[in-house]
């Protein structure tokens, strides 16, 4: 697909750069409902910034605007105690450096259970331990993922918690070789002998994989994906066919070229959860932009919640975790890291949004 354009407007301009003003009007738009929790939403926290809200300020935040979801990326007691009592549904990372020790110690593995979990699980709704974020498979940690994955199953149910918690890994794009069409999808040769052990523990322990997927690296990475089509925006022009299956967006598309992949390698009742994605609002002009973010979050949210599934997959609901609740100030690398925030540090909704 051409690669197209999209100019900022003066609303756009206003809100990178802060402004709110004439714009509080704008923001009372946003519409929630305390009671309707989202089905299929959960949102990203990351603690990457030296002017976020209180732990328990962050919580309120995510009851006021109906988001029933949460993922972390390590098990903070201060965000663990907030939680407490809330229901909110908790995917937990364990942080990439512990990885190696819980695989090669299974002691450390039931420690860290009775520590981060099993002395909050009385009234925190735990869901998912996710053992890394992103592991390479040419990073040296990347052989202990299966093996602590393992451990950590075993503490889980010797802990009484199997049958509520779920062990994964949150893994990403980067280990699929062909994702196009998405009947092709495969893993990459070198991440095969990574990912395969990973697939059998699924499957033995009916979990689902991690995958976090972003549209909006495909879009700048690629002269051929449209921004109609990174954006969920269904233009009669912006179609793609694989075979009889019809493909309107490119979330869709790379969520099934993982299930694809999954199957080759006999993961083929393995479920997918989108574990990220989300698009900047700024830093990459004109691919970052609040207007592009608040088109990719809007749509996306309502083809999740509308419980389709992926042309591959059709009615299977898309469990997905948008990245992230704030602005992260600190976060390393390109500017855009900084901006894939839906609220802003003031507790402000960058744009207008409804998670129902």
């Amino acid at each position: 697909m051409a690669r197209q354009k999209c100019n900022k407007t003066g609303i756009e301009k206003r809100m990178e750069k802060g402004g709110s003003g004439a714009l509080i009007g704008l923001f009372l738009l946003i519409s929630f409902n305390v009671s309707n929790v989202s089905a299929q939403i959960g949102v990203c926290y990351g603690l990457n910034g030296n002017n976020l809200p209180s732990k328990q300020d962050v919580i309120g935040l995510y009851k006021q605007y109906g988001i029933g979801r949460m993922r972390i990326y390590a098990p903070v007691p201060e965000v663990l105690n907030a939680l407490r009592g809330s229901n909110i549904e908790l995917m937990v990372d364990v942080a990439n450096e512990d990885i190696q020790r819980l695989a090669t110690d299974s002691s450390a593995a039931v420690n860290w259970v009775q520590t981060n979990i099993r002395a909050y699980s009385s009234d925190v709704n735990f869901k998912y331990i996710a053992v890394g974020n992103e592991i390479s498979t040419a990073s040296w940690m990347a052989q202990y993922v299966g093996p602590a994955m393992e451990n950590l199953q075993r503490a889980i149910w010797g802990a009484g918690l199997g049958d509520r918690i779920k062990v994964s890994t949150a893994t990403f794009m980067a280990l699929i070789d062909v994702s196009y069409p998405p009947s092709q999808g495969s893993f990459r040769d070198d991440a095969k002998r990574f990912i395969r052990p990973i697939i059998d523990f699924l499957v033995r322990n009916n979990a689902p994989l991690l995958v976090n997927i972003y549209p909006y690296f495909s879009y700048i990475g690629s002269q051929n994906v449209g921004l109609d089509y990174a954006l969920f925006n269904n233009a009669p022009d912006n179609v793609v066919w694989d075979g009889s299956l019809r493909y309107q967006n490119i979330f869709d598309a790379m969520v099934d070229a993982c299930y694809s992949a999954l199957e080759k390698e006999g993961g083929g009742n393995v479920r997918i959860v989108v574990s990220e994605t989300g698009w900047p609002s700024y830093g990459n002009p004109p691919a970052a932009s609040w207007r592009n973010a608040r088109q990719y979050v809007s749509n996306l949210i309502r083809h999740v919640n509308s419980g389709a599934g992926t042309p591959k997959r059709p009615g299977r609901a898309i469990e997905t975790y948008l990245f992230a609740m704030f602005d992260e100030n600190e976060k390393q690398g390109a500017a855009t890291e900084r901006h894939f925030g839906l609220f802003r540090a003031t507790k402000e909704p960058k744009y207008p949004i409804s998670f129902n």
